[in-house]
């Protein structure tokens, strides 16, 4: 996705004080309303204004977007690093602090998708702590098997002075066996400190998986792309095939055609309702480098003259 410089949208510079954040974002917005402008681009402009404004207003999200950001320019295909390593840590309920805004996938992509949890006051002098929220990544074994993890998180925290610094710390978290994508881990007593006597809020881990290699994931279940010979798809044969939870032999059907699924019913994300694992046939050819190896596909050329490789497409 491409990178969005939040202060080249507002006319800011990097250092730009929170008072001047909040003045041109008030001048912007009255000028590219929809209900005033007569921009054609108006309304999409209104909306980059908005998003951008949600940032930068927000102590915690603008130490995040800078650390990030710094050293990208607009329009730049951009990555976030993963989850797992300097993961950003927030109070409140990241996006749900908004309301319904409409933000782009670049915001979500920054600091996520959540759902707030609410501070419960526990009385005048003492209340409990806010929740707080971060996303980490893990590995796809992880969830078949369980492991404890140290992760780092960074914390945007306001000194004295009203500057904002990033404070890393690192926690020992049980992944549990069977945990999916988009599901939250609570660290009961990690988020923010209460008032007075009060308790503190606790930390909500938002689970995603590092990029695999070999598997894609979809809810509980597993897909893993198999290159099989041209022989082994029209003969049959029988394969080892690795899987997350170990190998498993895997018979391939004779006349197999690419892109058929196999399913190793409840190999997927274990759970009360396992997920399946699937395996995706892909046909590889032999390369044709040689003379002898060019005159074999001549020769299966001739040997099925009348067969159609495209026999939908029309000709």
């Amino acid at each position: 996705m491409e990178f969005k410089d939040y202060y080249t949208l507002m006319g800011l510079a990097r250092d730009a004080s929170q008072g001047e954040i909040k003045r041109a974002y008030r001048q912007l917005a009255r000028k590219y309303h929809p209900d005033v402008s007569k921009d054609p681009d108006a309304e999409s402009r209104f909306k980059e204004l908005g998003e951008a404004y949600a940032v930068l207003k927000d102590l915690e999200k603008r130490a995040a977007y800078d650390a990030l950001g710094s050293g990208w320019k607009a329009g730049q295909d951009f990555r976030p690093p993963p989850g797992g390593n300097g993961s950003f840590e927030f109070s409140g309920g990241g996006e749900g602090d908004d309301g319904n805004a409409d933000f782009s996938d670049f915001f979500a992509s920054l600091y996520g998708r959540r759902s707030g949890h609410s501070q419960t006051a526990g009385g005048a002098y003492h209340a409990r702590g806010q929740d707080h929220h971060a996303q980490v990544s893990i590995d796809l074994e992880d969830a078949y098997r369980g492991a404890t993890r140290a992760i780092s998180l960074q914390t945007p925290e306001v000194d004295e002075h009203g500057r904002v610094h990033l404070r890393r710390h690192t926690l020992k978290v049980v992944i549990p066996r069977g945990v999916r994508a988009g599901q939250h881990i609570r660290l009961a007593g990690q988020g923010m400190p209460g008032m007075g006597k009060g308790p503190p809020g606790d930390l909500y881990l938002e689970v995603a998986f590092h990029l695999h290699p070999h598997y894609r994931v979809e809810q509980r279940d597993v897909y893993f792309d198999l290159p099989i010979a041209p022989w082994e798809a029209a003969l049959g044969a029988t394969l080892a095939i690795p899987t997350p939870d170990g190998q498993v032999d895997l018979k391939i059907p004779a006349g197999a055609v690419a892109g058929r699924k196999l399913r190793l019913k409840g190999r997927g994300i274990p759970g009360a309702t396992p997920g399946d694992f699937y395996v995706v046939l892909q046909i590889a050819l032999p390369p044709a480098d040689s003379e002898s190896a060019r005159d074999f596909y001549a020769g299966m050329a001739a040997q099925f003259p009348s067969f159609d490789p495209r026999p939908s497409a029309g000709h």
